[in-house]
């Protein structure tokens, strides 16, 4: 029975999900056995706490400098990007021997990665002859920074025909991309009726809905967001979710329904999926996970806030293709809503460029093209860049 082995890091929620919905794609062959793991299980802790630290402290208390570094490191030259990789590698290694050892000692026929750092010990390992499987790069952002690209990659699985031409120009050989979209729940592939989503939730069908994700946003502009939204002159409802950031519901506590626009504030849920079917308009940050789920509902999106680096970027693929509005400003957020709930032809518009972007399907089409390379080793047909920009 063929084995295979997809890794991730856990910075984030994202790469998490990614590796699970790989893994619920992959049950669909009963003769393939898959196993997920996290890196940094398997590695010094010094590593996984260094790492962590850094990307957190940079990105939240000094997000210019992460700024600065995150682009600054995203090399054009793909011979300079692959040395610049391998000396990452090479620094991280010796945190890793036992990730190494794992991954020679354990019998898998293909390894998939979520995330840039397994990704490059197996360039080394593969270079020094420790590892014959083959080896594939799963990118979990809109855009592919630079730290991605390994030599001996045997296929990328890309968000976008625009990723796929960014990479083509930077001089990856274009038979080894596949435009597949990032790989999201299973579930997002069932449809559901905004009617159904409604009546289970107890939301108005008859009023446009709001819903505001603001888990990972600041509490104070939030707070600030959302008063001015219940201020609206338009018939509705604004939803809140604040996940596991009780400070958030805190701080929303003494704000009540508006003349207008109706307010309810949740706490963890796990119905995201149908909230967002539900809604008209969605606010969010930019997480790679959470714009490719809200895309593959076709629902319009308002970005906020967005991490510099990588959610700066997906954001501004996401405003390019028309599908959302990036903001930066929080106090920007209430006419931009107003806005869009008196325009629904331009709602309309958003959704249906949404709906051109969006790919439910990704987990599966990536694990189709995986099996079909175990089963049959000769070269695969390939998608390629082509006229739109996410096929």
């Amino acid at each position: 029975m063929p084995r295979i082995l997809i890794l991730y890091t856990s910075l984030g929620s994202g790469h998490v999900s990614a590796a699970k919905a790989l893994k619920a794609a992959f049950a669909n062959y009963p003769d393939i056995e898959v196993q997920i793991e996290d890196a940094f299980d398997h590695a010094s802790p010094l590593l996984r706490d260094t790492v962590t630290a850094i990307y957190e402290r940079l990105s939240e208390r000094i997000p210019n400098l992460y700024r600065i570094v995150y682009e600054g490191s995203d090399v054009d030259d793909l011979e300079e990007s692959e040395s610049d990789n391998q000396l990452y590698a090479t620094i991280e290694r010796p945190f890793l021997r036992e990730l190494e050892r794992f991954i020679k000692n354990t019998s898998f026929d293909a390894i998939i990665c979520v995330q840039q750092i397994p990704s490059r010990l197996l360039q080394l390992m593969e270079q020094e002859g420790k590892m014959s499987q083959p080896h594939y790069v799963v990118v979990t952002d809109v855009m592919a920074h630079s730290t991605w690209l390994n030599p001996g990659v045997d296929g990328y699985f890309l968000p976008s025909d625009l990723t796929a031409e960014v990479l083509t120009q930077r001089g990856i050989d274009p038979t080894l991309l596949h435009v597949t979209g990032i790989p999201v729940r299973l579930d997002i592939l069932q449809p559901k009726s905004k009617a159904e989503v409604c009546e289970q939730h107890h939301l108005p069908l008859d009023k446009p809905i709001v819903t505001l994700f603001g888990g990972g946003l600041q509490s104070k502009r939030v707070r600030r967001i959302v008063s001015k939204l219940i201020e609206s002159p338009h018939q509705g409802m604004l939803v809140v979710v604040a996940g596991r950031n009780e400070k958030l519901l805190e701080r929303l506590d003494t704000l009540t329904d508006g003349k207008a626009m109706q307010l309810r504030k949740l706490g963890l849920i796990d119905y995201v999926d149908d909230l967002v079917v539900a809604s008209d308009l969605v606010i969010t940050k930019a997480g790679g996970l959470i714009t490719s789920e809200v895309l593959a509902r076709h629902t319009p999106m308002i970005i906020i806030d967005s991490f510099p680096g990588q959610e700066e970027w997906n954001a501004d693929v996401v405003a390019a293709m028309g599908a959302g509005i990036q903001l930066r400003l929080p106090d920007m957020v209430p006419p931009a809503v107003n806005h869009l709930l008196s325009e629904p032809a331009q709602l309309d518009f958003m959704r249906q460029q949404a709906a051109k972007i969006g790919r439910a399907d990704a987990a599966l089409r990536i694990a189709d093209i995986i099996v079909g390379k175990l089963r049959s080793p000769q070269p695969q047909p390939t998608a390629t860049a082509s006229s739109s920009p996410i096929h």
